[in-house]
C-alpha cells in the first residue's frame, strides 16, 4: 500500500532500505539497478539490517512505513519530491511510474 505524506517537498531523492540476505529484497535490487540505468537517476540505497547509522535513517521514517505498509520493514521505499512510500515487492512499471511520480502504487504491493 502507498501512501502520500506531508513530508512531501519539491525536490528530494528516491530511498530505498534494504536488508542484505532480505529475499524481497533481492527480488527488487536488479529492478532498481535497471530503473537507475534506463532513467539516468539515482536511487539512495541504505543497508539497515547490518548498518545502525541506516537504521536509524530508517527509524526517522518509520511512521510514514508503518502508515503506508502496516509496519516497518524492508525492502522500504520513499520518494521525498511526492511523498510516496511502498513496501516489498512489485513489478518494473510500478516501480517506474513511483519513481517518476506518474501515479501511486496500486494496493495489493507485497
Amino acid at each position: 500500500m502507498i501512501k502520500k505524506t506531508d513530508k512531501a517537498r519539491d525536490e528530494g531523492p528516491l530511498i530505498e532500505f534494504y536488508g542484505e540476505e532480505c529475499p524481497h529484497c533481492a527480488v527488487m535490487k536488479p529492478l532498481v539497478e535497471k530503473l537507475e540505468k534506463e532513467l539516468g537517476i539515482k536511487i539512495e540505497k541504505y543497508e539497515v539490517w547490518h548498518n545502525s547509522a541506516n537504521a536509524q535513517r530508517m527509524e526517522q521514517l518509520a511512521e510514514l512505513f508503518e502508515e503506508a505498509c502496516g509496519t516497518v520493514g524492508v525492502p522500504a521505499f520513499y520518494n521525498a519530491k511526492t511523498g510516496e512510500a511502498f513496501c516489498g515487492e512489485t513489478d518494473y512499471e510500478n516501480l517506474r511510474d513511483w519513481a517518476l511520480g506518474k501515479r501511486e502504487m496500486p494496493s495489493g504491493v507485497t
